[in-house]
């Protein structure tokens, strides 16, 4: 699972304890579970998906649910917005490598996903502190810090809360070596650090990989492993970052040697074997707006396995690794310093067993029991936001406004299922470009379904 599902998965869990629970996706889910119901809803059958919305109380949304779903954003249900992920600013980096015109097109898209949910809902959810002051701005631009809200709660914690990612409070057992003795190049007495997700381009592994060689002069011991090279979702274009990466373990000659790639996802229940296999986490990456509000959940699989950390400076990880000597934190893209943090950590073992306790210590106030007590707390007692109407009004002329025109917007709900989506991208690519965007969207959808039939 990618970080969205294990979040929407540790939240079910913990919600089924206190409610009855549906977890409904778009995308066929491959897991069961004894605690809650799992449902699959094609994104064309909205009378599928309004089954689940007049059997819910509240309705907990990511990402493109209100957009995709008609009987999802005409709810008059309690709506809870996570935003742990600001997507908006992701786009800015994931499509950055693109044509201007293309960057700037999923870039407006996220955009108004995301203002539909600000608009919309009864309670927002976010990983720290940073992004609470991020969603506030937004909220604040759309009219929701008004005196209604403001009088229900002036600190707005209520209406804003932080609900970080967290961490298994079952510790990982090791049932193989995954990685030591097992990868072709890495023996058992090698000291391992592990990259514990894919790689995006947000992250900075070239960084990594060059202080990898520097790191080689002195031991030849040190193997870094990437854990999840390619992403499992085929629908994931692979990132630049991925092909940067690679091409610097070729050109220091480092690939196969000290530097390591593994091509396949590992699954979730599994990665207890590579984590425990390693002797640091790693994770390296650029400054920029998406590092301010970015919250690293494999950090979180570094501190539940007892894996001292070495990390990039700037998000709210690196903060809480220095404050309380979790591991090393270095400047971003200065690969010397990365390697003489990986030295110092491995050249110690008195010091790096040290660093080892003191994660333990610290990994229990981030297990998912805590992270998730605000989400539990606001569904024993949902309410609506106090300018509920006047939001639900907002949103609608706001779902109006995004696919051209009210008018607009009825006639695309009252269309059948397998058309609805087609136009409402139509509307969206007039309003962004006019006939040619829509001419050139035309075109590239016939070519990738040329590509896909081969």
């Amino acid at each position: 699972m990618a970080g969205p599902a294990i979040r929407v998965w540790h939240m079910a869990r913990a919600l089924a304890r206190v409610a009855e629970v549906r977890v409904v996706s778009w995308m066929p889910i491959g897991r069961r579970s004894d605690e809650f119901e799992l449902h699959y809803v094609h994104e064309t059958d909205d009378l599928g998906m309004s089954i689940h919305e007049a059997w819910s109380d509240v309705i907990v949304v990511q990402g493109t649910s209100l957009r995709v779903f008609p009987s999802i954003s005409r709810t008059q249900k309690i709506v809870v917005a996570d935003l742990y992920d600001p997507f908006q600013i992701e786009q800015l980096e994931m499509n950055r490598y693109r044509d201007r015109d293309a960057w700037e097109d999923e870039v407006t898209k996220a955009v108004s996903l995301v203002n539909e949910q600000l608009a919309r809902a009864d309670c927002f959810l976010c990983a720290s502190e940073a992004q609470r002051n991020l969603w506030l701005g937004g909220l604040s631009t759309l009219g929701r810090l008004n005196p209604a809200n403001y009088t229900a709660d002036p600190t707005f914690e209520s209406l804003v809360r932080v609900v970080p990612f967290g961490l298994s409070d079952t510790p990982p057992v090791q049932t193989r070596h995954a990685i030591k003795g097992t990868v072709p190049g890495i023996e058992v007495t090698d000291r391992v650090l592990i990259w514990g997700g894919g790689i995006y381009n947000w992250f900075d592994p070239v960084t990594l990989i060059e202080a990898m060689a520097l790191v080689e002069r002195d031991r030849t011991d040190v193997k870094l492993f990437f854990l999840s090279a390619r992403h499992f979702n085929p629908d994931v274009p692979e990132m630049k970052a991925l092909t940067d990466a690679i091409a610097a373990a070729e050109r220091l000659g480092l690939t196969g040697r000290t530097v390591f790639f593994n091509d396949t996802w590992v699954d979730y229940e599994a990665r207890a074997d590579y984590l425990l296999d390693a002797d640091i986490g790693v994770s390296t990456h650029v400054w920029h707006a998406e590092t301010r509000f970015s919250f690293r959940t494999r950090i979180l699989d570094y501190l539940w396995a007892g894996l001292p950390i070495v990390a990039s400076e700037g998000d709210a990880f690196a903060d809480i690794i220095g404050e309380r000597g979790l591991g090393e934190v270095v400047p971003a893209g200065d690969a010397a310093q990365v390697a003489a943090a990986i030295l110092r950590l491995l050249d110690d073992p008195e010091r790096l067993d040290t660093v080892r306790e003191r994660v333990r210590s610290a990994r229990k106030e981030f297990e998912w029991d805590s992270a998730l007590a605000p989400l539990i707390d606001f569904c024993l007692a949902p309410q609506p936001a106090a300018d509920a109407v006047t939001a639900r009004t907002r949103a609608s002329a706001r779902r109006g406004s995004v696919r051209g025109g009210a008018r607009g917007f009825e006639a695309i709900l009252e269309m059948p299922p397998g058309r609805r989506r087609d136009a409402a991208l139509l509307f969206h690519y007039l309003r962004r470009g006019g006939p040619r965007l829509v001419k050139e969207k035309m075109a590239e959808r016939r070519e990738r379904h040329d590509r896909e039939s081969i």
